[in-house]
């Protein structure tokens, strides 16, 4: 399948003490956890994507406001839209929902790269440490 501005990824979760702020720590409170948010719209950024066997893409750059908290037992959703292509640079709008409406919107950026040359990069980076 060729990858075409307008493509929409979804994810979905549900908020439990795992993915709270205070279990991810980055809060003191039971709820949603913005990294949970984030890993949420990259998920859907992915899920937008159908890429050919060899090639995965990889997130470079997230911009977000996370703007409502929501508690424990509630579903969140996120959707990505592709509003970019440069090559192998593809942009989406991220939106994150609970039942009561929006608690997160921004831009998201990812690579298409080719999975062996990009696996070998890093090994190599990793053995110089």
């Amino acid at each position: 399948m060729a990858i075409s501005i307008g493509m929409r990824g979804y994810a979905e979760t549900n908020v439990t003490f795992s993915n709270t702020a205070k279990s991810m720590g980055s809060g003191n409170l039971e709820v949603f956890a913005t990294p949970a948010m984030v890993a949420l719209m990259e998920q859907a950024a992915v899920n937008a994507l159908e890429l050919p066997e060899g090639q995965s893409s990889v997130g470079t750059s997230l911009t977000i406001n996370h703007i409502a908290a929501t508690t424990i037992g509630v579903k969140i959703t996120a959707t990505a839209e592709l509003i970019e292509i440069d090559r192998r640079r593809l942009v989406f709008t991220v939106e994150a929902s609970d039942e009561a409406g929006q608690i997160g919107a921004g831009k998201h950026e990812r690579f298409i790269i080719d999975i062996e040359p990009f696996l070998n990069k890093a090994q190599k980076r990793n053995r110089e440490i």
